[in-house]
């Protein structure tokens, strides 16, 4: 099994401020294609989960320039340059190397 960390567990920021989560997998996520199979996802409370980066540091459709993912390999960066209200739920991080992904 592949084995996602994330932390901070929880992150308190003020509306304006940057934040950012680290994620590190247990086993090198960078294919020989070039690919690096790492996804953050957010989920709002009382939503379902909706994508923000794929492939480590791709953007998904409509969401904010404020987000941005780095790393590569086993460690991971979400960065929110300026953290709005609206941002607030749970970040994941979740590989896509494998179908049995284990989150810590």
């Amino acid at each position: 099994d592949i084995v996602m960390t994330q932390t901070p567990v929880s992150l308190p920021v003020t509306p304006g401020e940057p934040a950012s989560i680290s994620c590190r997998s247990s086993q090198n996520l960078l294919h020989s294609n070039g690919y690096t199979y790492l996804d953050w996802y957010l989920q709002k409370p009382g939503q379902s989960p909706q994508l923000l980066i794929y492939l480590g540091s791709n953007r998904a459709s409509g969401v904010p320039d404020r987000f941005s993912g780095s790393g590569s390999g086993t460690d991971f960066t979400l960065k929110i340059s300026r953290v709005e209200a609206e941002d607030v739920g749970v970040y994941y991080c979740m590989q896509g190397w494998c179908q049995t992904p284990v989150l810590k």
